[in-house]
């Protein structure tokens, strides 16, 4: 009898989570259908259509694009341009958020909230508002300029339309997620285990190099992940602040497809998307780390 008055209660338990089941599925059928539609097909078709020519013969596979970019010094330059101001913003970038982070970490009132606040507020700001207050404040008869001849300095030049436009304009914009991954991971930091290491006479350099860095290891790795992804695919920053020549890899890119070359443009694509597979590829496999030590 108990059995027949319970077994109705756990088919309808049954149904219950798969009526559940379902329902989840269908929330993520529509976004996921984007996805492949939107995303996944087109970046597959771009990447196959890279590593083919079309001859007499039909079409064959072939590295001939991949050839002519490197061939191309304007192309290689353009290349290494990104990708060397990438890790130096990434570098300044991930540096200054640490010590944001630090201080943080130990510090504690209005001033230390109010730097924290100011610390988040660029991932509140769009890119090309960023840059057009670059260009006020830092270009040719900006508000910087103009408060430096003030106090009688005259050789002031503007980084405007130079590398190191988009670079103050990188670091700035970058600095948010990595305070918020470092805070996390500084968190984590029992405040036993640092006054115990005071107790026993350690100095900062000390505590800073062999408690608190190893736990900040993962945090730092996904932090330069973050902002290298953020920063090697961008456009708008060095569009409008960076020099005509040579050129981020995101206007190069845009550059070449609005000249009627969109072969040309998708090899940029597929080897930026390859560099930022390799970063991601660390990123995705901190977090999976991550997961499984917890």
């Amino acid at each position: 009898m108990v059995d027949d008055l319970t077994a109705p209660v756990g088919s309808r338990g049954r149904g219950q989570m798969m009526g559940q089941g379902f329902a989840g599925l269908a929330l993520v059928a529509a976004p996921l259908v984007l996805l492949i539609v939107l995303v996944l097909f087109p970046t597959v078709s771009m990447v196959a259509n890279t590593f083919h020519v079309t001859g007499e013969g039909g079409r064959a596979f072939s590295l001939a694009k991949f050839a002519a970019f490197f061939a191309d010094d304007y192309s290689v330059e353009n290349l290494r341009y990104t990708l060397v101001w990438t890790v130096i913003s990434c570098g300044t970038a991930l540096s200054i958020s640490l010590g944001l982070a630090l201080y943080l970490r130990f510090s504690e009132g209005r001033i230390a909230t109010m730097i924290h606040a100011l610390s988040l507020f660029p991932l509140f700001v769009p890119a090309i508002v960023i840059s057009y207050a670059m260009v006020r404040f830092l270009g040719p008869n900006g508000l910087f300029q103009l408060l430096l001849e003030k106090v009688g300095f005259t050789g002031y030049t503007t980084p405007y339309l130079t590398p190191v436009g988009p670079y103050i304009a990188f670091v700035w914009e970058s600095l948010p997620l990595p305070v918020l991954v470092l805070s996390a991971g500084l968190a984590q930091v029992s405040d036993h285990a640092i006054e115990a290491a005071r107790d026993l006479g350690a100095g900062p350099v000390r505590i800073f190099s062999q408690i608190l860095l190893p736990q900040l290891k993962r945090s730092l790795l996904i932090g330069f992940a973050l902002i290298f992804l953020g920063v090697v695919g961008s456009f708008t920053v060095p569009y409008l602040l960076g020099p005509p020549a040579p050129e981020m890899m995101g206007v190069y890119m845009q550059r070449t497809l609005g000249n009627m070359r969109p072969e040309e443009a998708q090899v940029q694509a597929v080897i930026l998307m390859a560099v930022a597979a390799i970063v991601g590829g660390f990123y995705i496999a901190t977090m999976l780390r991550n997961q499984r030590s917890r």
